[in-house]
């Protein structure tokens, strides 16, 4: 079986974060079988790298990204400096070979000077997106999301939004179990609100562990299936409907009928990956009353409908 491999691209005044992030996800993955999912390369234009407080030797040089199945750019320290020309031009070709390229964080500026993201929707952390978008004009900024996944150029926002992108990977090219395997490893939530980044998911929503909510979540969590109204939820709590919202909104920032639909929706995220069964019995499994409902709070959820779902990361064919 042919083994992913990853280039993490090391410029000049890297930012250190943004660099160990793509290192430590992917270089600790294990497949089912316990064997690496990913060769990871760190790889730099000159043999030693100024990257702030330490200077990097990175055992690559660009002669890494060629072959690489997906190459990362993290952010540097002054964004506004374009990759150099030989840089720029491994970037290109690796791009053109169908390499995936994926920026963190401020990296997209860095990304934006090859003109990869011409014409493309990109994000960054939300301190340059004015500076992307005045640079680089061809560019559709959106600074609202975790990240962008254009299918063979990915963006993401800052810090922790870089792991999001990784896990999002991952569950690209291995599916959710590994992905979220790999979340765990890096003590990652995988329940993360904003754009695209609601593909990373799993069937369901971390419970709080140990709060006094914790048994009617997991009950909720067993009868998702059924129909349940408010009032039929504060009656298994125990409580009244006004004090059940107030618990739930202090300890899990949501209301008890927004809890129930996400949990709903992760189910059916997990079963159209996993199943070949139909959109509406998918829909009708996870307590939607009718097919339009199911479709309007998925896509709500998610950003794209049941059926773009399933193309996107169904593994079954559809």
């Amino acid at each position: 079986m042919h083994m992913h491999t990853v280039a993490v691209l090391a410029p000049e005044q890297v930012i250190s974060f943004d660099l160990a992030t793509p290192i430590e996800v992917f270089t600790r993955i294990r497949l089912s079988d316990g064997a690496p999912a990913y060769q990871v390369r760190i790889c730099a234009e000159r043999r030693e790298t100024d990257a702030g407080p330490f200077t990097l030797r990175a055992p690559w040089g660009l002669e890494g990204i060629k072959g690489a199945d997906t190459v990362i750019v993290p952010g540097t320290t002054d964004p506004a400096v374009p990759l150099p020309p030989a840089v720029c031009d491994a970037l290109r070709t690796a791009a053109a070979e169908g390499a995936r390229i994926a920026a963190i964080c401020s990296g997209a500026l860095p990304l934006a000077s090859t003109g990869l993201l011409d014409g493309l929707r990109a994000t960054t952390h939300w301190a340059v997106a004015e500076l992307l978008a005045a640079m680089y004009p061809d560019v559709d900024v959106d600074p609202d999301v975790l990240y962008v996944d254009n299918g063979q150029i990915l963006t993401s926002a800052g810090a922790s939004a870089g792991l999001d992108l990784c896990l999002h990977m991952i569950r690209r090219d291995y599916g959710s179990a590994v992905a979220a395997d790999a979340a765990r490893m890096a003590v990652m939530p995988l329940e993360r609100e904003g754009g695209q980044a609601q593909f990373i998911v799993r069937p369901c929503l971390p419970t709080p562990r140990g709060s006094a909510l914790e048994p009617l979540l997991l009950w909720l969590q067993d009868n998702l299936g059924r129909n349940l109204t408010l009032a039929d939820i504060a009656t298994q709590a125990g409580t009244s409907p006004r004090t059940l919202i107030r618990r739930f909104r202090e300890q899990t920032g949501s209301t008890p009928l927004q809890w129930l639909h996400r949990i709903r929706v992760r189910q059916a995220q997990h079963l159209l990956e996993t199943t070949d069964h139909t959109v509406e019995r998918i829909g009708a499994q996870v307590g939607f009353g009718s097919p339009t409902s199911f479709r309007d709070r998925f896509k709500r959820v998610t950003g794209v409908s049941p059926h773009a779902y399933r193309r996107g990361f169904g593994r079954l064919p559809s």
